[in-house]
């Protein structure tokens, strides 16, 4: 029988409440011996039925039956007295209930749910509106940011559900008023939205130490979660270290088997120190690399193990917020050669934090021009009139995969409409803070909107329409997009390449999505002889090849479905046709690195980033059959 509706064991149709009492639809009732009573509202529970005198003595008080069974089952049939005192905290709360109607009403029509309501209210008390805003903004963020564990023993996560989880674990913790004072949690606060989402206390209270009273939710996260990981490698891997480099096979067995590196399970990755286990992950701060345009602050020089240098080279990049290990991991498979991570709001006006590992010369970089649009209010000017002066934000987080609904909108819409003039506090706050979440903008008064397409396409640094057509909808678009290179901070990477290939590069490109690192090359001025693009999205290999046409390149682009189809005797083949390779270049899936991922972060070992190592395999593969 359903607990909230209504059974069918008998013609009498029994309902179930939430303790087990059963409440007939009608004025007859089935009693614990089977025999039928006939009343108004007559109930009974699964044990014994009560003393039928002593019901009648409280119904005859006031109090109803359903109450009255309810009492007598709690506390027994022979103290009356608490009986009795139990009916007048029902009757209270019923009271109270009926008086709040209104409250909760008011917090239901700002999108917060009636059940999420109810508990703010019982916690806070009726009179403190603006507590209990607090406490639903906290649920809220709960509900967004970790969906995994509130719903785990309830839900079955579709395909599609757990691609919108995963959006959203890259979610940059600050734009830069933001990095100076985080509005939305001080220390205590902090420590009770970790354990809330079911973090330990110990855990929480040494991410705290250790990552420092100023750090965002999604650092301390990821330092719970890069922890457990690495005890987790403790475990798994024995003590012994054993260099993953290609000096442990033969060559030629390899190159004709098409090794790959991410099946061999007997792969033994970096030993982790005791002592190092709990250590965060420290990215630089500011996340600048080498160097930006803006900054006079520039690494020129840098010395590369001998194993990485090149030519051929290679670029890989992925999420900076990655577990414990992977960056030391993917840096060892990728001849030990150091990290630069880079946020893109420094070339744009999104945040987009990244890692990259590549044996690309350093010095003489040089941007792209005209520098695109830094901040919010330049790349939107039309929104200026109606952005208000308590929404600090001048960059946006970072891109992402989905888009906010209508009901998002329509919560602040509603929520900003009873305040003539500027909202109270509580209200802004939430409103900054849905705002923040979903990158939107202001298009009118009290009205906010996501970003279209065609304004992630600019912010992003490729061309109008770029993801348009072709068979791609608009959910398409966005998933490419949200998935893509920032343009404009990998053409200042690459930027060096000009010189070196004034007559053409050849490209293999891997898991190329929507061609991010073309558009980059051609934006440069760096003709493309030859390019092979491999990725498993038909709808970005046919974005790239209509862009490839669009843009009347003279060169050659071959397009491969699954990177897991280059081997070695392809390879061969193809660098047999164009001569090698000049450039290696590509991302890995991130599914299984980025951010807070609860649900199925499990590094280099998850299905989709385990491609990594297909990565290291093709390049490997390429920089051998080259020097040989």
């Amino acid at each position: 029988m359903d607990q909230n509706g209504w059974g069918g064991d008998t013609s009498d149709e029994l309902e179930m409440s939430d303790d087990g009492i059963s409440i007939s639809s009608n004025s007859r009732v089935l009693l614990a011996n089977g025999e039928a009573a006939l009343g108004t509202t007559e109930v009974s529970s699964s044990a014994d039925s009560p003393n039928s005198s002593l019901t009648d003595r409280f119904v005859g008080m006031g109090f109803s039956e359903k109450l009255v069974a309810q009492a007598i089952k709690e506390n027994g049939e022979k103290n009356s007295n608490l009986i009795l005192e139990t009916l007048l905290q029902y009757s209270a709360s019923t009271s109270a209930s009926s008086s709040n109607s209104k409250l909760i009403g008011r917090f239901v029509g700002m999108g917060f749910s009636e059940e999420m309501v109810l508990k703010a209210v019982q916690e806070n008390g009726e009179g403190n509106t603006d507590t209990i805003l607090e406490t639903l903004l906290t649920y809220s963020a709960l509900e967004e940011l970790c969906p995994a564990q509130q719903h785990a023993d309830s839900c079955t996560y579709s395909d599609h559900e757990r691609t919108s989880f995963d959006d959203f674990m890259d979610i940059d913790s600050s734009s830069e008023t933001e990095e100076i004072k985080n509005p939305d949690f001080d220390e205590l606060s902090k420590l009770l939205y970790l354990t809330k989402i079911g973090y330990l206390e110990a855990d929480a209270s040494l991410a705290m130490e250790r990552c420092g009273p100023d750090s965002s939710i999604a650092e301390l996260t990821d330092f719970i979660c890069a922890a457990q990981m690495a005890k987790a490698d403790e475990a798994l891997y024995p003590i012994e270290d054993v260099r993953p480099f290609c000096n442990d096979f033969d060559y030629k067995k390899r190159r004709n088997s098409g090794y790959n590196v991410g099946k061999k399970k007997q792969m033994k990755l970096e030993k982790k120190l005791p002592n190092d286990v709990d250590e965060a992950l420290h990215l630089p701060n500011p996340m600048i690399g080498f160097g930006i345009p803006t900054d006079p602050y520039q690494i020129t020089r840098r010395t590369l193990p001998e194993a990485a240098v090149g030519p051929p080279y290679f670029y890989y990049e992925n999420v900076a917020l990655a577990p414990k290990g992977v960056w030391r991991t993917m840096s060892r498979f990728l001849y030990e050669v150091e990290p630069e991570f880079v946020d893109s709001k420094y070339f744009c006006a999104a945040a987009r934090k990244r890692g990259y590992i590549h044996n690309l010369p350093i010095a003489n970089r040089a941007p792209l021009l005209p520098f695109p649009p830094r901040t919010i209010q330049e790349a939107f000017p039309s929104t200026k009139k109606w952005w208000p002066s308590w929404d600090t934000r001048t960059k946006l987080n970072c891109l992402q995969t989905c888009t906010a609904t209508g009901s998002v909108t329509d919560s602040i819409r509603r929520a900003l409409e009873p305040h003539d003039d500027e909202p109270p506090l509580s209200v802004q706050k939430y409103v900054f803070e849905k705002c923040r979440r979903w990158n939107l903008v202001w298009i009118g008064r009290n009205k906010v909107a996501p970003l279209e397409p065609n304004e992630v396409e600019m912010l992003l640094g490729f061309p109008r329409d770029h993801t348009r057509g072709g068979g791609a909808n608009r959910k398409d678009r966005y998933k490419s997009l949200g998935n893509s290179f920032q343009v404009d901070t990998v053409a200042y990477h690459l930027s060096v390449l000009k010189d070196m290939f004034p007559s053409g590069i050849n490209v293999l490109s891997l898991f190329s999505g929507i061609g991010g690192a073309e558009v980059a090359l051609h934006r440069l001025g760096v003709p493309l002889k030859n390019v092979v693009s491999v990725e498993i999205s038909e709808v970005n290999r046919n974005i790239v090849r209509s862009w490839w046409e669009e843009t009347n390149q003279r060169g050659t682009l071959i397009d491969i479905p699954n990177v897991q189809e280059l081997d070695g005797d392809r390879l061969e083949r193809l660098m047999s046709r164009f001569g090698g390779f000049d450039l290696v270049i590509g991302g890995s899936p991130c599914n299984n690195l980025a951010g807070s991922n609860r649900l199925h972060r499990d590094g280099l070992e998850g299905k989709e980033s385990s491609l990594f190592f297909d990565y290291y395999r093709i390049l490997n593969l390429v920089r051998e059959m080259q020097r040989n």
